[in-house]
C-alpha cells in the first residue's frame, strides 16, 4: 500500500536510486546497491534490473517498508533471508556530514565525519527555515596551477546532479581533462571493474560522501 516513503530511480548519468520521505530526500544509493542491480545507461534508456532466477523453491520480495527501508527478501522452506537492506547505517542518509565532508561508521563508535583533505570546518549554511549544517571549507582557494590531486580510495562517489561525464575516456585522460577545467574539484571512474572506465567530473562543493570498509 501507499505510504510516505518513495523509492525512485534517479535518471542521471551514474544512475543511482534516491529514497524519499514525504517529497524529501533521505538516502541516495551507494556501493551496496550497486552490487545487488544491474545498471544499464545507453542514450535511448537507464534501467536498474535484479538478478533473480525464476526458481520454484523460493520467493523473492523487493519492498519498500513503512519505516523507510528498501530491503530484497527470499522465502525458502518456510524461511526468510534478507540479502539487502538500505539504509544499513546512519551514513548512508543523504549528505549526512555536510558538503565536502565524508562520513565514517564504525560499529563500536557508530558515525564519525571528516573534513576532505585540504578542507576544515567553517561556515553554515540554511537547510530549511530553522536548520542548519555545518560544512567543510577550503583552506585554500582553488587554483588553475595546482597540478596534484589527493586520492581517496573506498568511498561513495559524490553526487552526482552537478558533474561532468565522459564514458569513452580512462582515468589518466580523465585526469587531464579536469586539470584543463578551473573549477574541476574531483574526477573518477564510472566503472570500477576489468580495471577501470570512463570518467565522471565535478565541479563546486562534493556532496554525499562516505566511506567503506572494502567496496566503494
Amino acid at each position: 500500500s501507499s505510504g510516505s516513503y518513495v523509492f525512485a530511480i534517479e535518471k542521471w548519468n551514474v544512475s543511482h536510486g534516491l529514497l524519499s520521505s514525504k517529497g524529501q530526500l533521505e538516502c541516495r544509493t551507494g556501493a551496496s546497491y550497486n552490487n545487488i542491480v544491474n545498471i544499464t545507461e545507453t542514450e535511448e534508456e537507464i534501467s536498474h534490473s535484479l538478478n533473480i532466477t525464476t526458481n520454484v523453491s523460493y520467493i523473492s520480495l523487493l519492498q519498500m517498508t513503512s519505516a523507510g527501508t528498501l530491503r530484497l527478501m527470499e522465502f525458502r522452506g518456510g524461511e526468510r533471508y534478507i540479502l539487502f537492506h538500505f539504509p544499513m547505517d546512519s551514513c548512508d542518509y543523504y549528505n549526512t556530514c555536510g558538503d565536502n565532508s565524508y562520513c565514517n561508521f564504525f560499529i563500536d563508535k557508530g558515525r564519525n565525519c571528516a573534513c576532505i583533505a585540504g578542507f576544515q570546518k567553517g561556515g553554515q549554511y540554511a537547510a530549511g527555515l530553522t536548520k542548519s549544517k555545518e560544512r567543510c571549507v577550503r583552506k585554500s582557494q582553488l587554483s588553475c596551477h595546482e597540478k596534484e590531486f589527493k586520492k581517496i580510495s573506498n568511498m561513495k562517489l559524490p553526487d552526482t546532479q552537478f558533474k561532468i561525464l565522459d564514458t569513452k575516456v580512462g582515468l589518466e585522460e580523465c585526469e587531464k581533462m579536469c586539470l584543463k577545467n578551473c573549477s574541476c574539484t574531483a574526477f573518477a571512474n564510472t566503472d570500477m571493474r576489468n580495471g577501470g572506465s570512463g570518467c565522471v567530473m565535478w565541479t563546486g562543493d562534493l556532496l554525499d560522501l562516505r566511506s567503506y570498509n572494502t567496496e566503494g
